[in-house]
């Protein structure tokens, strides 16, 4: 059987400006993922790799091409609709965490159900649940200021899952972490988003963080130079471009 398809972009391109100062964040690109994969998105600064999940995460609007997630368009959605779509159907992680400081982690991760109509005592009742799953039950109470930097991002991740989403978006999800915490966190997010078969797109300048994706996309000027599927952390290593 087929592995159904959570992400599908065609043609996709993103100018900003006009004229003589226009330039090409991204120039037509293409491709699939299919449910319960987990792809790396590399390049060096500049190659299109945050614009790209901006706008498969409906956080910008492309020039041209189309973006559906989950069986969705997002060309054809106004911005009520695809807000909603974003609180429904994408877990985002951030590197700099964007957590509300003024609210525990429980709060803060309840937030995205809270947003969307959920009776607060049954979000909090959840959240409470999905940091258990990360590791934090004894620190639900406290705020960011009162947690490390991987304890903060692991908040990020269970604020992303919280919403039980088809797609999990993450943008140098490690960046802000020293490298034995982030290898810890990227085995998290795998493992937690691999039971739900949970899709998983994140954008690294990492080998080590890449390593544990079956597929790199490799992005320069806007386009894509290479779509490897690969089977071992050896080919993951082997196919990142040095440099």
């Amino acid at each position: 059987m087929q592995a159904k398809e959570i992400v599908h972009v065609e043609g996709l391109t993103r100018t900003y400006g006009s004229g003589e100062t226009a330039f090409t964040a991204l120039n037509r690109v293409s491709l699939s993922v299919s449910q319960g994969e987990m792809v790396a998105v590399m390049g060096p600064s500049g190659s299109g790799k945050s614009t790209l999940l901006h706008l498969i995460g409906g956080l910008d609007r492309p020039t041209a091409g189309s973006v559906q997630i989950d069986g969705a368009l997002l060309n054809d959605l106004n911005d009520k609709s695809l807000s909603a779509l974003r609180r429904r159907r994408i877990g985002f992680i951030f590197q700099t965490y964007n957590l509300l400081p003024a609210l525990t982690a429980r709060e803060n991760v309840a937030m995205p159900l809270i947003l969307d109509g959920v009776r607060r005592a049954t979000a909090l009742e959840r959240a409470g649940e999905v940091l258990a799953a990360v590791g934090l039950q004894d620190r639900a109470d406290y705020r960011p200021a009162s947690l490390s930097g991987g304890q903060q991002q692991r908040v990020g991740i269970a604020r992303a899952l919280v919403i039980q989403p088809a797609l999990i978006l993450a943008d140098e999800p490690t960046g802000a972490l020293d490298s034995e915490t982030g290898q810890d966190i990227i085995r998290l997010i795998r493992q937690l988003a691999t039971r739900q078969r949970q899709t998983i797109m994140l954008v690294t300048h990492d080998a080590r963080v890449a390593a544990h994706a079956a597929r790199i996309i490799n992005l320069k000027d806007g386009s894509i130079v290479d779509d490897n599927r690969l089977k071992s952390r050896q080919e993951v290593y082997d196919a990142v471009p040095v440099g």
